[in-house]
Parts: C-alpha cells; structure tokens; sequence
C-alpha cells in the first residue's frame, strides 16, 4: 500500500489517488463511492479511510452527468397536509436512504402545472427514480414520458389508468367494506359516509365498498348519506354537521380518511355529543394521530409507514432490474376498533388478512 500523503489542495485528489493509496484498483474505488453493495465492507473502508486522508470530495453533479443518473430519488406528493403522507414518507425515506439515496420532495398541491415543473426539474436532477402519488387529472401519458426520460417510475396511492406499471396502494374497497360491516356489528343500520368531492379512483373504490356492506346487510343507502365534502378536517366538520341536521339522522359514520374523522370528531365535541357514545365513527388510514384523539379513533390502518417502505422497496428493484415485470403492491386493511365506535372497547386489534403483493406479467 501507498504511504499516507499529505492533505491535498480540495478537488485537486483524483480517484487514481484514492486507488493508490487503498491499493485497491480504480473500478473498486468508484464502486465504494457510489455505495455498491458489491464491494467487501473492509475494503469499502479502506478505501474511505483513504478519502479522508487525502481530503477527496465526491463530486457526485459531476458523476450524474456522466452517468446521466444520480443517487437522487424524486419524491411527488400530492397532499402533505395530510399526516398519512407524512408517515408514508417516512417509511419511503428510512428505506432510500438505507440503500444510499437522497430524496428531493416536492409538494403539488393537486396543481398539474405545478406537478408538471417538478417532473422536469427532477428530470434536470437526473433523479435516478421517481415515486409519484399523482394530482388528480393526471394524464396516463406521464407512464410514457417518464419511460422516454428513462426515469424509473412508481405510482402510488392513485392508480393512474389501465396497464402494468410499477403501483403501491391499498386495499381501498375492502378496507371501507370491513369498516361498514364493523359499525354493522354494533347495531347501526342508518350509516353515512363521509366522503369527498370530485371524483377519483381512490373515492369510487372506498364509496363501492360502503354500498357493498349495506347492500350485502340489505340495508337502505339513502343518497343523503353519502355526503361530498373535501377530505380534510373542515370537510369532516362540515360533513357531520349535515348528517345531524338530517331530519331522521345516520347514528354512525364511515370517514373517507382518518382526517375527516378528527374533523367529525371535533364537530360532535362542540355539540356536547361523544363519538362511541352519542355517535360511531370509523376512520381510514391509521395514522398515529388516530390513538390519541379524544375519544381515540377506530380506524382501517394500512400501516403508512410500512406502505412507503414497500413502495420504496419495489422503486429500488426496478431501478437494479428495468426489465422486470411490473409489482402491483397493495396494502392489508386492518381494522382497529377504538371508543369512537364502540363504548365497550378499550383498544382492540382485528387483522383481516396479509398483505398482498401481485407481480404482474410482462406487458
């Protein structure tokens, strides 16, 4: 081995240094650098003891435009007022990081414009993968645009349209069917959903899964019950306000999501009414909020956290492996019943089944 040097000038020690003084070949040295799980952890080190050494700073702008690719991971996210996408980004990130990337995150707000000056800055970037949940009105044609980029993409929570591509999501209509046949359980027949405006394949899925329970059950559904409103607090606010003023009211609630139930919540407080009590509701999500409001929330958990380190998880394949055939991830409804809907529980657990994993055939 070469001896130790001297700290050199910054950016004036070259990979052929590192190589010398590790005794290590130049290949080795650009495979530690760019964090290869190819090379042996003593050697990795090595070759790292010599970078400090000698005072190398990768470059790694200057790598990506070679490489045209970067140890960067785009993140697009339509909604980050909702906690359940902070949590999925967690779990994303813990797991990208692990295997050696960067996340850049970027927020659209449900704006396409915006989306769309992301999608080309993260381009610009020459991220090396893209997970997108996508704004609504997305066209399918992003698949194809991403493709001719030669970006990895993986879509999650949002379908976007027909065809084998990369997907991450959940259970939606089963987890809504479990939700409805629960508040069932306990004896309430006159069940509202608290759904959302717009349309999208996420609230058809979940709104499919309400009518399915109460016409499995042969209950009535009346089109009152199925109350638009955004899915956001206010919107659940809102939303249970309508439900009671009804003149023969629902007793209990399905939430589109955990956050329009902290919302309904909320309302039924101000009126001296308590969910479990006075009132059932469900939420959907299970976000770590949802134990610790007041009372604690029932739920469909689709563990956030665990979603996005799957996502992450078939992201990092597809990178390592372009030709193999689309995954198509979706995440086990898990019902946890909590006082919201039910005064006898004191926290319970009630797993339905595995998660799902369906590896789709080749296009």
């Amino acid at each position: 081995m070469a001896s130790k040097s001297a700290v050199a000038a910054p950016g004036s020690v070259t990979i052929m240094d590192l190589a010398l003084q590790a005794g290590v070949s130049k290949s080795t040295v650009s495979l530690v650098l760019r964090n290869s799980p190819l090379i042996r952890p003593e050697t990795a080190a090595r070759v790292r003891e010599a970078a400090e050494q000698l005072g190398y700073v990768y470059n790694r702008q200057a790598a990506s435009l070679r490489g045209r690719s970067s140890n960067v991971i785009g993140i697009v996210i339509n909604d980050l007022a909702n906690p359940f996408f902070a949590e999925l980004l967690v779990g994303m990130e813990r797991r990208l990081v692990e295997a050696g990337y960067i996340c850049l995150m970027a927020h659209t707000d449900e704006r396409l414009d915006i989306q769309e000056k992301v999608l080309a800055s993260m381009r610009e970037h020459h991220a090396a993968g893209l997970i997108l949940c996508p704004a609504f009105d997305t066209p399918e044609s992003v698949r194809d645009t991403m493709a001719a980029w030669g970006i990895p993409l993986l879509v999650v929570i949002r379908p976007l349209g027909k065809g084998n591509y990369d997907f991450a999501g959940s259970d939606n209509e089963t987890g809504i069917r479990i939700a409805t046949e629960h508040l069932i359980a306990q004896g309430h027949k006159r069940i509202a959903f608290l759904g959302r405006v717009g349309v999208g394949k996420v609230y058809q899925q979940r709104r499919a899964g309400y009518r399915r329970a109460m016409k499995n059950h042969k209950l009535p559904t009346d089109p009152d019950w199925i109350v638009d409103i955004p899915p956001t607090r206010r919107g659940g606010h809102d939303g249970i306000c309508q439900v009671l003023a009804m003149p023969d009211p629902p007793t209990a609630a399905v939430c589109y999501n955990d956050v329009v139930a902290f919302g309904a919540l909320s309302a039924l407080g101000e009126r001296g009414l308590m969910a479990g009590r006075d009132f059932a509701l469900i939420g959907f999500d299970g976000v770590e909020a949802a134990e610790h409001s007041n009372p604690p929330l029932s739920t469909i958990d689709i563990e956030p956290g665990r979603l996005g380190e799957a996502a992450a998880d078939i992201l990092l394949r597809r990178i390592h492996d372009l030709g193999a055939p689309p995954v198509r991830h979706l995440a086990a409804p898990k019902l946890i019943v909590r006082q919201s809907s039910s005064t006898e529980c004191q926290g319970a657990t009630i797993k339905q089944r595995k998660g799902r994993t369906q590896t789709l055939p080749r296009r």
